[in-house]
């Protein structure tokens, strides 16, 4: 049973010839990057899939990077060649489902394998509604915690679909869609699962997601069911943050959920960004209403601090967000397979 009011079925016929050979980077291809190009949009424009050749892509190009994700304007880069291939037509179906929830531009989600299958995950970002959480100014602009988590959660939950789990979203914005823009938006439309209206009252807005998920997993009992609580943290500008996981000190399966996410980033650090250390924990959280109200299983991530100007370049740019969207993804695999 799937969690969205809408979805449709598309086929098309592809056949994929990847270039398998050995090859040195020596007889790489290579491109200039141009103003306003990022990762995401450089290998989709050398027709190379950005999700799976964002890593790859960040290896070959490591000591080119700012920051480990940034491409500078004018500098060469190296594509990766063995994702590189070549889409031509042949009698084989893929089947692939379009969301509305995740707009227009990336509706459509194409199965990657079947890892997730049984599976079931609530994803709940943070705010919402009548409560934009931490809010602080970007650019002259106002910007809200609670868009940047949902953009976040929304690409997360494309990735887990993907794989072929079962995802609720339960805090949604039926016309937001995943947004590149570095400042998103405020609006005050969000619903809680399936289209509740958020209440004003903090403990009110609380105890509805609670009830919304334990409802659903007392439908799904017997079944593998996991939340993922998604939050961008607020503390003093001065602080900015590595990204942070919790769980209940009863719950073994949160903990090791937690754990396994916290691994992934750990390794992706030490890949990505060898000469800086990854400081971000999981630990216990109890005292957190979600955290202690909830039946699933759970881990509540803390992706940055939206009031700190370091943290807010993590946050703002969207293949920042698509890769904390994919490293929590892979951690979710790394749990599940476990």
């Amino acid at each position: 049973m799937w969690s969205f009011k809408y979805r449709k079925s598309f086929f098309f016929v592809v056949l994929l010839i990847p270039i398998f050979e050995s090859y040195s980077q020596d007889n790489l291809q290579t491109v200039v990057a141009e103003k306003g190009d990022g990762i995401l949009s450089l290998l989709r424009k050398k027709g190379v899939n950005p999700y799976e050749g964002y890593d790859e892509f960040i290896s070959l190009n490591i000591e080119n990077l700012r920051d480990s994700t940034h491409l500078y304007e004018g500098r060469t880069y190296k594509i990766p060649a063995v994702l590189n291939e070549k889409v031509e037509t042949t009698s084989k179906d893929v089947t692939g489902v379009a969301y509305d929830i995740f707009g227009h531009k990336y509706a459509e989600v194409i199965s990657q394998s079947n890892r997730l299958n049984g599976a079931i995950y609530y994803l709940v970002s943070g705010h919402g509604g009548p409560d934009p959480g931490a809010m602080t100014t970007y650019a002259g602009k106002a910007i809200a915690e609670d868009e940047y988590a949902y953009d976040v959660t929304l690409r997360l939950a494309k990735e887990l679909l993907s794989h072929g789990a079962t995802v609720y979203i339960i805090v949604r914005d039926l016309d937001d869609g995943i947004r590149d823009d570095r400042i998103l938006e405020i609006d005050r439309d969000e619903v809680v699962y399936p289209d509740k209206e958020i209440p004003l009252n903090q403990v009110e807005r609380l105890k509805q997601r609670v009830d919304v998920v334990n409802e659903l997993y007392k439908k799904n009992k017997g079944k593998y069911q996991r939340l993922i609580v998604t939050h961008v943290d607020s503390r003093s500008k001065g602080q900015n943050i590595d990204v942070f996981f919790y769980h209940h000190e009863k719950s073994k399966n949160g903990k090791k959920l937690a754990e396994s996410i916290h691994k992934t980033f750990q390794s992706k650090y030490k890949k990505y960004q060898p000469n800086r250390t990854y400081e971000g924990t999981f630990e216990d959280r109890s005292s957190l209403y979600l955290v202690k109200k909830t039946h699933p299983a759970m881990t509540f991530i803390e992706i940055g601090n939206i009031t700190n100007k370091k943290d807010q370049r993590r946050i703002l740019d969207y293949e920042n967000r698509q890769a904390l969207a994919k490293w929590i993804s892979e951690g979710v695999l790394l749990d599940y397979e476990k």
